[in-house]
C-alpha cells in the first residue's frame, strides 16, 4: 500500500490555515544547522535572530510578538514539508524538524480509560499478545463500572480503589490513572524527537508495539501552556508489560518521540478549550495492506491539561527551558493484524499518520531503531553552530 504522501503534505497545516500563529523548526544545509521560524502564507520566514531556539521563544514575555519578527522568508512551507519525507530528501534544501529543541520531553501515562485498561492488559500477560484479548473480556467483567465517570484523586475513586482491591484487581496503573497523583516520566532528551515526515524507530527487541497519538502541551518555565502540538509516543507494549520498572526502554529509544508539524501558539484564533476539546485521528498503513482507523477526543481525558502541567512542573521540580509535555495515549490500536487474537502491532514500512482540525498533520514512516539515522545532533551542536553563525 503506497503512501500518499502528496494527500499528508496537503493537510499538513490545520484547517483554518494561516488564522493562527505557528512556528517550528527546519534544517538549513547552507548554515549547517536548525532555524526557527514562523510558517506564514507569505512563507517560511527564519526568525532565529529574534529567537536563537524554539525553548527562547516559547519563554518569551509574548511568544506570538517574537513568533511575528522579520527574517529571511526560506520559501513556501508546502516544498519544505515534501523536502522533509525520508527517502525522498534533497539535502541540499531545507526541511521540517521537531518543533521543540532544548525543552524538556515528558509524558503522562494512563489518562485516558481507553489508554488505561490496556496498561493494565499489559501488565497482567507480561507482554504476551496472544494473552490480551483474554484479559482484556476478563477485566471489563470484573470491574463492572465505567472508569470514565470516576474523577482521579476523588473520595469516589478512593471507594473504587477500595472496591477493586477486595477483587484482587487493582494496578499500578489504576493507581497513577485514578489515585490523586498523574504518571509522569521523561519521553526523550532535549533535541532527540524527529518531526514530519522522519523515520520513527521501533527497538528491535521488541514483537509488541504501537504508535500512541497525542496532543503535545508547550508549557514555558512558569508552567504556563503556550502552545501545542501532535505527538506520537511511539511505545513497546511487550518491554513495559514485563516490568514497570523497563519503562525507560519501553519509550526512550532512537526515532521513538515524534513531534509536529509546528507548534500552534495561544493566541486569539486558539485557545486552551481547544486544545481540551481537540479530536485526533489515527491511521496506520501497512505494506501489506493493512489499514487501521481511529479517533478519539480530549474531552475523553480523565485529568484536566493544567492539572498535568501543574503536576509536571511546579515549586517542586523547574524546567527553566519549558516543556513539551505529551499528555497521554488517547486509544491503544488492538485491531488483530497478523493472527486472530494477536492484536495491533508495528511492520517495518508502516505510515503513521495523526491529524487534528487545529493542529494539522503529523505523519512519520516506521523502521527499526538501528535502521533509522542515529541522533548525532545535540545542544552542544546547536550551541556550537549557533555561535558560528553569530546569532547568540
Amino acid at each position: 500500500m503506497p503512501t500518499n504522501w502528496d494527500a499528508h503534505i496537503d493537510a499538513f497545516l490545520p484547517e483554518d490555515g494561516f488564522e493562527g500563529t505557528l512556528v517550528g523548526r527546519v534544517w538549513r544545509p547552507d548554515a549547517g544547522g536548525p532555524s526557527v521560524v514562523s510558517v506564514r502564507e507569505s512563507g517560511v520566514v527564519d526568525i532565529t535572530k529574534a529567537a536563537p531556539t524554539m525553548s527562547a521563544l516559547t519563554n518569551a514575555k509574548d511568544p506570538c510578538a517574537v513568533a511575528n519578527a522579520d527574517g529571511e522568508n526560506l520559501g513556501d512551507w508546502r516544498a519544505i514539508a515534501a523536502n522533509s519525507v525520508a527517502g525522498q530528501q534533497d539535502n541540499t534544501k531545507p526541511w521540517f524538524l521537531s518543533p521543540s529543541d532544548l525543552q524538556a520531553h515528558k509524558a503522562c501515562g494512563v489518562t485516558f480509560v481507553r489508554s488505561l485498561l490496556e496498561r493494565v492488559i499489559d501488565e497482567r500477560t507480561a507482554g504476551d499478545p496472544a494473552l490480551a484479548e483474554e484479559v482484556r473480556k476478563a477485566l471489563l467483567d470484573s470491574i463492572g463500572i465505567d472508569l470514565s465517570d470516576v474523577v482521579p484523586g476523588s473520595p469516589e475513586a478512593e471507594t473504587v480503589k477500595a472496591a477493586l482491591l477486595e477483587r484482587d484487581i487493582w494496578s499500578q496503573y489504576l493507581e497513577v490513572g485514578i489515585g490523586p497523583y498523574a504518571e509522569v516520566f521523561s519521553k526523550a532528551q532535549p533535541m532527540s524527537a524527529v518531526g514530519f515526515g522522519a523515520m520513527i524507530g521501533i527497538h528491535p527487541m521488541s514483537n509488541w508495539n504501537n504508535p500512541e497519538p497525542e496532543v503535545v502541551l508547550v508549557g514555558n518555565a512558569e508552567g504556563r501552556i503556550v502552545g501545542a502540538a501532535l505527538g506520537n509516543d511511539v511505545n513497546l507494549r511487550d518491554v513495559e508489560g514485563r516490568s514497570a520498572l523497563l519503562l525507560g526502554r519501553a519509550k526512550d529509544n532512537n526515532g521513538s518521540c515524534a513531534i509536529g508539524p509546528v507548534i500552534r501558539l495561544i493566541d486569539e484564533s486558539f485557545s486552551l478549550e481547544d486544545v481540551r476539546s481537540a479530536y485526533v485521528s489515527l491511521t496506520v498503513e501497512g505494506t501489506d495492506n493493512f489499514r487501521l482507523e481511529d479517533g478519539s477526543s480530549m474531552t475523553e481525558i480523565s485529568r484536566d491539561i493544567q492539572d498535568l502541567m501543574d503536576q509536571t512542573l511546579s515549586a517542586n521540580h523547574q524546567y527553566p527551558d519549558g516543556v513539551v509535555l505529551f499528555t497521554g495515549t488517547m486509544f491503544t490500536p488492538n485491531q488483530d493484524r497478523d493472527r486472530p487474537g494477536g492484536g495491533f502491532t508495528h511492520h517495518v514500512g508502516d505510515a503513521v499518520v495523526m491529524q487534528s482540525p487545529k493542529l494539522g498533520t503529523l505523519a512519520n514512516m516506521v523502521d527499526k531503531t538501528n535502521a533509522i539515522p542515529p541522533w548525532e545532533f545535540g545542544a552542544t551542536a546547536l550551541f556550537q553552530n549557533l555561535a558560528k553563525r553569530g546569532v547568540l
